[in-house]
């Protein structure tokens, strides 16, 4: 017998480094010659060997039912031609093999500044409503081998979630 799923709709809020703290950073544009500070990305990329390259994504729309964490490195993600785009994350927690649904939010993030997300940071994206979008991502280069944690919402609870 089939089971019913459940449409969660979450709002996604514009994003602040104050409220994307939990999860990462804000990183925006700084000044030719400033110098390294808490602004700068705060990066942990020493389990491996860094990999920085671009992804290009094609109508990925705005619903989502799978959370990934890494738990070896930060990862870094920004859109190129200034296209704005989502994200929808959970805070960190490598003690439990779920995320804490109750703390799960979305952001919109523009076109003109990217994110790193902390180590463990559960996350679900980009996603957007453009056709295509080319993305920088940093991350090492066997992220997605062996650092790739991901968690079904449609097995453990029958939710498809909707960014608005």
């Amino acid at each position: 017998m089939a089971t019913s799923t459940t449409i969660q709709q979450i709002p996604a809020e514009a994003i602040a480094p104050e409220s994307f703290a939990p999860y990462g950073q804000v990183i925006f544009a700084s000044q030719d010659g400033a110098t390294f500070d808490s602004t700068d990305a705060q990066l942990i990329l020493d389990q491996g060997t860094p990999r920085f390259y671009i992804m290009q994504l094609q109508k990925r729309g705005t619903r989502f039912h799978t959370i990934t964490r890494h738990v070896k490195c930060t990862q870094c993600l920004g859109s190129l031609a200034g296209k704005n785009w989502l994200i929808a994350v959970c805070p960190p927690n490598n003690e439990v093999s779920e995320p804490d649904l109750s703390q799960m939010k979305a952001f919109q993030i523009p076109g003109n500044c990217f994110i790193k997300l902390n180590l463990g940071t559960w996350h679900a994206g980009p996603y957007f409503n453009h056709d295509v979008v080319d993305f920088y991502n940093l991350e090492l280069s066997d992220t997605n081998v062996v650092d790739h944690f991901t968690h079904s919402f449609l097995k453990s609870h029958q939710i498809e979630f909707e960014i608005i």
